[in-house]
């Protein structure tokens, strides 16, 4: 038996969508299992292959392509892999709630591996996936540093309440960010990009987020911390994404410079 699976980066909370809006990009890792013996049953991946049917006799080849502890969805691609591919071992359908069920088991935040799952822009609510949209209007440019933060450690950082208007404007960003996901319109789709209820406070550790919102470069609709950082994700105009990452790369020459898409597909079989 050879069965390959693929599994998409994602980047999460788009501005003002904390804890439950996310994109599938197309930056892919890759699982191949055979018939050959497991070597790791520790493997996280692995663990996620168990969630649905035992991997006894199994071998695992993990293909890592995504940037670890960078904010771009690295241990949600991961399980997506486990997930999908015990689903295809098992004979089952992998629908992407199910599989999100049963991998938060492991994730523990339902955002990245949503997106991971189902491919596209997504926002989850109690466990189901509400994917909105193929695309979004704005081409995603990844500025990864090569500092790592820990996702418990950015999480720390949060404060267990916000002020009141703090809390009033993101709750309007975010419905604007909904909106725009959904319309596929550029000018509302950056107006909720701007946030105030976890962006402040891990900014710290995304110090390239003030840089580039104090001089956007050509053609920028915004730029959002992505998932926990240190990844920052500048939002283009798709007609001017070229001539932004190449002043990107020049102002930034220490930092990788990831010109993105948006992937319209989730985690499956490899092509």
């Amino acid at each position: 038996m050879r069965l390959a699976v693929r599994a998409p980066a994602t980047t999460a909370n788009l501005g003002a969508g904390f804890d439950c809006a996310a994109l599938a990009l197309d930056l892919w890792n890759e699982v191949v299992v055979t018939d050959e013996g497991t070597r790791d049953r520790t493997h996280l991946g692995v663990r996620a292959f168990e969630r649905i049917g035992p991997a006894d006799g199994l071998g695992f080849e993990f293909y890592d392509r995504i940037p670890r502890e960078r904010g771009l969805g690295s241990s949600a691609a991961v399980i997506a892999l486990g997930l999908v591919a015990g689903a295809h071992v098992a004979g089952r359908e992998p629908d992407p709630e199910w599989l999100l069920h049963e991998g938060l088991q492991l994730e523990g935040h339902a955002d990245n591996l949503a997106a991971a799952l189902a491919g596209g822009a997504c926002l989850t609510s109690d466990g189901r996936i509400h994917r909105v949209a193929d695309d979004v209007p704005g081409v995603p440019i990844a500025l990864v540093p090569e500092a790592t933060v820990a996702t418990a450690e950015a999480r720390a950082a949060l404060p267990e309440q916000v002020p009141l208007g703090d809390a009033v404007f993101t709750v309007g960003r975010a419905a604007l960010l909904g909106a725009g996901l959904a319309s596929g319109s550029e000018t509302v789709f950056a107006a909720g990009l701007d946030d105030r209820v976890h962006e402040p406070y891990r900014a710290p550790n995304a110090p390239l987020l003030a840089d580039v919102r104090a001089e956007p470069p050509t053609g920028a609709l915004g730029a959002t911390i992505s998932g926990s950082g240190p990844t920052v994700i500048v939002w283009v105009h798709p007609h001017e994404a070229k001539e932004c990452s190449v002043e990107l790369s020049n102002r930034f020459p220490d930092v990788e410079v990831l010109w993105l898409s948006t992937s319209p597909k989730g985690a499956g079989l490899s092509e």
